[in-house]
């Protein structure tokens, strides 16, 4: 028993709240045409009511699934909120995908209605003919646009009467929709509920996390159909935090200049989008004025601790975190404790860890034993759960193995655990070398080939071998104008690693491939190389 009221964690308050606290605070938005839009929170208040009015005109049912084919930009914010606000789930495409996966993305999910910017219409119509959505809404921002052959976003808009009432929401009632990635198998489906998104957004703005804060210049650069923008579009709306969206133009000069120009606090994204953006700056010494401390999310794949280290002086300061679709993503943090700061190179190793459990995530190294650990040196897989943590995949029972039998989620991850919960990523259990009856983490090969000044990205894939079952072969890409070669680079990892550890042969790539949200795709590297044949004739002393 208690007296507390009972009120409903939903996002109604937190649109509520911008528009009434936060009016005048900007949101800035690039454009196709690159000129920029400004406008309000206010304005922003306004016009998602005008979504939700719209959307429950068209018959909206609670529940059902609207999709959104779009750039990072205002227009997109509108969705993140309209759409749950009349009771609907806002469902992102991710516009990387190939068409027959977000065709099937959007079948799965029965998605109801599509709003898509103008620009993605040829994307668009590469999956249209698979799909079946009611009506499909186009947000036009270029100026003299010709296709009227959708409905146009601003005319349905317009319909709006300005007297739209909320439905009863639930706080356990499902707000976004996103879709794994899909490397393995076909992606699978994660509904968020209004609950989980306001306790993901409370910890984000906590010190020890993001410290977001209605003091903050927030330039999302992490795409918004990946995993509702790492969550951080709820969470600035909840603080008041100025946000900038670059729309589709994510190259280094534009995402410097956008810092430069707004200011900017705090932004985010995958390492490859730091990785160009440190080459810039090297390019270009003293173009831009960076504001003097800009916090990086950084996430998706682990940041080497050479990256973290160049972008430092720079102003730029890179804030590790872990998670996954599953996790809303957000579920570890390294921020470095007091007691890390004694020493710069022990603060180093710290931040290029995954770091520590956010609040109410609760997370353990498991071995194949079942044995949890903590001892910072046995690798197990890494399980977590909590309030923003799935416990199912949307309509695919098949998958129920992915969670324990005492409901954790089983994150494919293998990871250490130091006795301080501090986590650090070894790899991913599919990607882990194991040669001679020892694992090599593929990973911390990864890492430190990018330390080295000749690497402007390097992955490390097991190749199968007749004496030792596998051995890592490692491609990487040069910066331009650098040269190295494979004895120089084994000698360069010989002080860090033994000798049974490095790899057995370098291969020397103009670019790697990725994933639609900025991984190595080591799945494309493994079929490359498959038939890679070793020199049989030398072979690494174990």
């Amino acid at each position: 028993m208690h007296t507390m009221m009972d009120y409903p964690l939903t996002l109604v308050p937190v649109l509520e709240r911008a528009g009434k606290y936060f009016s005048n605070v900007e949101i800035i938005s690039r454009r196709p045409d690159r000129s920029i839009h400004r406008y309000t929170y206010l304005d922003f208040y306004h016009r998602a009511l005008r979504l939700a009015e719209c959307l429950t005109s068209a018959g909206l049912r609670r529940g059902d699934r609207i999709a959104t084919l779009m750039w990072n930009h205002s227009t997109h914010l509108e969705t993140y909120f309209g759409v749950p606000a009349a009771g609907g789930v806002m469902h992102p495409l991710n516009l990387r995908l190939h068409p027959n996966e977000i065709a099937y993305i959007a079948n799965h999910a029965q998605d109801r209605f599509l709003i898509v910017d103008e620009v993605l219409l040829p994307t668009f119509e590469k999956f249209r003919p698979q799909t079946s959505f009611e009506r499909i809404f186009v947000v036009r921002q270029c100026p003299n646009s010709a296709s009227r052959e959708y409905e146009d976003y601003e005319d349905w808009l317009g319909q709006a009467k300005g007297d739209f009432q909320y439905p009863k929401i639930s706080e356990q009632d499902g707000a976004s929709m996103c879709f794994t990635s899909g490397t393995t198998g076909n992606p699978k489906g994660v509904l968020y509920s209004h609950r989980s998104m306001i306790l993901h957004s409370f910890a984000e703005t906590m010190a020890d996390t993001t410290a977001l804060s209605r003091h903050d210049v927030l330039l999302l650069v992490s795409s918004m159909f990946h995993v509702n923008g790492w969550g951080l579009p709820y969470t600035a709306a909840m603080v008041g935090a100025k946000m900038v969206f670059p729309g589709q133009y994510l190259d280094p000069e534009s995402v410097l200049n956008l810092i430069e120009q707004e200011r900017v606090t705090i932004t985010c994204g995958v390492p490859t989008i730091w990785m160009s953006v440190l080459a810039e700056l090297e390019k270009q010494k003293g173009r831009w004025k960076l504001p003097g401390h800009v916090r990086i999310l950084c996430g998706g794949t682990a940041p080497p601790e050479a990256l973290i280290r160049a972008l430092d002086p720079y102003g730029l300061h890179i804030l590790q975190a872990w998670g996954m679709t599953e996790t809303s993503p957000t579920a570890t943090m390294s921020q470095v404790p007091a007691a890390k700061l004694s020493g710069t190179d022990e603060q180093y190793a710290v931040r290029a860890k995954q770091g520590w459990p956010m609040p109410f995530v609760e997370a353990r190294v498991m071995t194949p034993s079942g044995e949890a650990r903590r001892d910072g040196q046995t690798m197990g897989e890494l399980e977590v759960r909590g309030p923003w943590v799935a416990s199912c995949y949307y309509n695919a029972p098949e998958t129920k193995d992915r969670w324990s039998a005492d409901g954790w989620f089983r994150t494919g991850d293998v990871a250490t655990m130091q006795e301080d919960g501090c986590v650090k990523i070894v790899d991913r259990s599919k990607d882990l070398i194991k040669s001679g009856g020892e694992w090599i983490s593929s990973v911390d090969l990864e890492n430190a080939l990018m330390s080295h000044p000749a690497i402007r990205e390097a992955a490390v894939i097991a190749i199968p071998h007749a004496k030792w079952q596998e051995r890592p072969l490692a491609i990487v890409a040069l910066k331009n104008g650098s040269q190295t070669t494979a004895e120089e680079l084994c000698s360069f990892l010989g002080s860090k690693f033994a000798k049974w550890q490095l790899p057995d042969d370098v291969i020397f790539v103009s670019d790697l491939p990725h994933t639609s949200t900025g991984k190595l795709l080591k799945t494309e590297l493994r079929s490359q190389y498959a038939n890679w044949q070793w020199d049989q004739t030398e072979t690494p002393q174990q």
